[in-house]
């Protein structure tokens, strides 16, 4: 929505004004329903008109940009919601607010840095050793050991690329096993 020019106003958008559910869809990339999902969490707020229908400040924009922005670095939607109630909801937080923000991520970010270089480290390691075998290969499922540890991908999941969720016992020489 536009405003009209009054009395002292300049034509044109007014950070005041207000944006129906299809205009902050349109703006943001998210479908209608993403968006009264974002509000069902707490992540954007709108207020009502006398009809019930939806209005968002434009300021909404820079929060949906910020959880988008979260959510690429690897953070929950909670988590996201409660970076932002660390925020003013004035259209716009300071920089400084903006960088403490950031600041949080930043022990995240390094820590997924450190998940994928084990994961690839992991990834080339199987890929290395040439065997490709899921059913014989003791890197990957030695006498189905992961089993024991939990279910999902236990071998991904681990902390240790070499020695996968649990150590290698004594006797496990070959690393691949027999060929």
């Amino acid at each position: 929505m536009t405003a009209t020019p009054d009395h002292g106003r300049a034509p044109g958008p007014h950070r005041d004004d207000l944006l129906t559910i299809g205009q902050l869809g349109r703006r943001s990339g998210l479908a209608a329903s993403a968006l009264r999902y974002y509000e069902s969490l707490g992540l954007i707020h709108a207020t009502r008109t006398a009809g019930g229908q939806r209005r968002y400040p434009r300021g909404t924009l820079r929060r949906i940009a910020f959880v988008r922005a979260a959510q690429r670095v690897g953070l929950s939607l909670d988590e996201a919601r409660v970076a932002l109630d660390r925020l003013p909801e004035r259209p716009a937080p300071s920089g400084a607010e903006w960088d403490r923000v950031a600041e949080s991520w930043q022990s995240r970010i390094d820590e997924q840095i450190a998940e994928l270089q084990r994961l690839k480290a992991k990834l080339t390691g199987c890929i290395g050793c040439g065997c490709l075998s899921l059913s014989r290969c003791s890197l990957y499922n030695a006498a189905d050991r992961a089993a024991d540890t939990g279910p999902g991908a236990r071998y991904l999941l681990t902390r240790d690329p070499a020695g996968g969720p649990e150590p290698l016992s004594p006797t496990a020489t070959d690393v691949c096993g027999p060929q």
